[in-house]
């Protein structure tokens, strides 16, 4: 038997020990610039905010795509795409996808050509919430009956204009799993339009660090993703589905539903 020399071994250490302080430096490093170079866009986008809304189409939008894949990239967070889909996507689709985190939503609009649809607070986030109102991003209260209907009919107003549209059938982050039932807007919305729905399943591998919970505030939550102890974000696009196959939004929602809960206990269970 080879004895390794105590000299060799702890070389190997020191070695290891190296990499993991030049790994670390370097992301320091890289995420730095990342904040560097969001602050300055930020900045920038913001001023053009004020400018007449007419003016800002429909380039501001671009602007805002870039926006936010700089600010995934300010999160440390490794977004990937995975195209599951046999078909090529269709020219306009309602992009549907679970909604356990925050990242989806720079996330999303940094894969997807997609106006999304948020929550009423996300208004008042600072700076985004009026970037994210010139992007033409879309606004519910989702407890209101009445604020619902209004948003759908945005919604369909996107979609006449040849736009595609985002939102979260959840109705909201409400955890790393699939919460217990969707709402119907979305599959109505897409039965009565003839527009297919777009299929995303999102799956963060560090799912507690990821997951907004209450009572987290925003500020917390992006120092989670930048902490992250696995910054990886696999986002699954599947085949849109053709609403011509349903009767109704209740068939129509469930059949979409059961497909979320099999790509649960694919990649989370």
């Amino acid at each position: 038997m080879v004895q390794i020399p105590s000299y060799t071994c702890k070389r190997t250490q020191f070695q290891k020990i190296g990499g993991s302080v030049v790994r670390f430096l370097a992301r320091v490093i890289w995420i730095g610039w990342c904040w560097t170079e969001l602050t300055v866009l930020t900045a920038f986008l913001y001023m053009l905010s004020f400018l007449p809304k007419a003016w800002l189409y429909p380039w501001y939008f671009s602007l805002f795509r870039f926006w936010c894949r700089l600010f995934v990239g300010a999160l440390g967070v490794d977004l990937k795409l995975h195209q599951k889909n046999i078909s090529l996507l269709p020219k306009q689709y309602i992009l549907i996808a679970n909604h356990p985190s925050a990242v989806e939503d720079v996330g999303i609009p940094t894969l997807f050509p997609v106006y999304s649809l948020a929550k009423e607070g996300v208004k008042d986030w600072w700076w985004a919430g009026r970037i994210n109102v010139a992007a033409g991003t879309l606004f519910v209260e989702r407890e209101s009956a009445e604020s619902r209907r209004a948003a759908a009919e945005q919604i369909e107003a996107e979609l006449k204009n040849g736009h595609n549209v985002a939102l979260y059938p959840e109705g909201g982050c409400k955890g790393r799993r699939i919460f217990s039932s969707f709402r119907y807007g979305a599959f109505d919305i897409s039965l009565r339009t003839g527009i297919p729905i777009l299929p995303v399943f999102l799956h963060y591998e560090s799912q507690d660090d990821f997951e907004w919970r209450s009572p987290q505030t925003l500020p917390q939550k992006l120092w989670h993703f930048m902490t992250a102890q696995n910054n990886r974000a696999n986002y699954y696009v599947y085949d849109a589905i053709d609403p011509q196959q349903f009767t109704g939004k209740e068939e129509y929602n469930q059949y979409v539903y059961n497909l979320y809960l099999k790509w649960q206990a694919r990649y989370l269970d």
